[in-house]
């Protein structure tokens, strides 16, 4: 069987699906949380089940019919790079990139939370 590993961000991204959809529904986003999770832990023994991604060397599963999980895989290692709403532009753009990295750093040396 091989490894899962979660991104750092990946993780944040679930975090931040639950958190905006309990604000209506908090059983939907555990309901939500519980699925993304199951269908992660499949991935650990059909790592091609899902398409191509728009990256290379990525595959995107999509769960819920609005969210995808991004994730890289080989022979040892799933790594599940993000979880994003279908609505979020992925591929980021060069801007976004350039915004997350400054995010990240702030994150880093406790600017922000």
């Amino acid at each position: 069987m091989t490894e899962l590993e979660w991104l750092a961000l990946a993780r944040a991204d679930i975090l931040a699906i639950v958190d905006y959809v309990s604000d209506n529904n908090p059983g939907a986003a555990q309901r939500i949380k519980d699925e993304i999770e199951t269908t992660v832990a499949k991935l650990a023994d059909f790592p091609k089940m899902g398409r191509p991604g728009r990256i290379e060397g990525t595959r995107g599963l999509i769960v819920w019919a609005n969210y995808v999980i991004v994730y890289q895989e080989n022979d040892l290692i799933i790594r599940i790079v993000r979880v994003l709403h279908d609505a979020q532009q992925w591929p980021p753009t060069e801007e976004q990139k350039a915004l997350s990295t400054k995010h990240e750093h702030q994150q880093q040396v406790g600017l922000v939370y």
